[in-house]
């Protein structure tokens, strides 16, 4: 998917995911979108045109590297380091207190301790009735990249192994085709007060 472009800059998923994140975005109309693994900026400029449709909502991006030449819109806040480190965690968590309804998209790491680590960590601010998607559960032969080693998808087993506060949301793998298989995470119980009168 290097040739995949949203208004000009590279996003690195699926069109069927990015579908499918349109329609989860419509759903919980969130107050905070929180994504960890920048890259070029395209994922987060989509998601920040997708709130400018909604009209409401902003997007806090994470990398371990400043890149130039980011989009740079009135919904996105880049912030460079790990996405694990404290003061990082800390910044975004201040963010999320404050929203009524919070998305997690994990795209960083992929190795399967960084990304329980995330999990772990980012879990807990996603409002209940909200989503955590886990990207690129199909590496290490889930069905690509058999040499991978253990990464997304061994996390996803792992976290929901201890906790029952999330479930893998099955329909949004509707169209068969999806980088995240079983990375569709919904955390249990009844959504925000803005996802249900929207």
């Amino acid at each position: 998917m290097t040739q995949t472009h949203w208004l000009g800059t590279r996003v690195q998923k699926c069109p069927f995911d990015l579908w499918v994140y349109q329609e989860i975005l419509h759903e919980i109309r969130p107050d905070l979108i929180v994504e960890t693994g920048t890259a070029d900026g395209g994922s987060a400029l989509y998601l920040a045109s997708m709130c400018d449709i909604l009209d409401r909502g902003r997007v806090i991006s994470i990398d371990i590297e400043p890149r130039a030449g980011r989009p740079a819109h009135d919904r996105i806040t880049y912030l460079t380091g790990s996405s694990v480190e404290p003061s990082i965690v800390e910044q975004v968590r201040v963010e999320a207190e404050a929203a009524e309804g919070v998305i997690v998209v994990l795209d960083s790491d992929h190795a399967m301790g960084h990304v329980l680590a995330e999990m772990r960590t980012y879990g807990p601010m996603v409002t209940a009735g909200s989503y955590m998607i886990v990207e690129d559960t199909n590496v290490n032969g889930h069905p690509v990249y058999p040499y991978h080693g253990p990464g997304p998808k061994e996390a996803v087993d792992a976290f929901l192994a201890e906790t029952s506060e999330f479930a893998t949301d099955l329909d949004c793998e509707k169209f068969y085709l999806t980088f995240n298989p079983s990375g569709y995470l919904k955390k249990r119980g009844a959504a925000s007060g803005s996802s249900a009168s929207a």
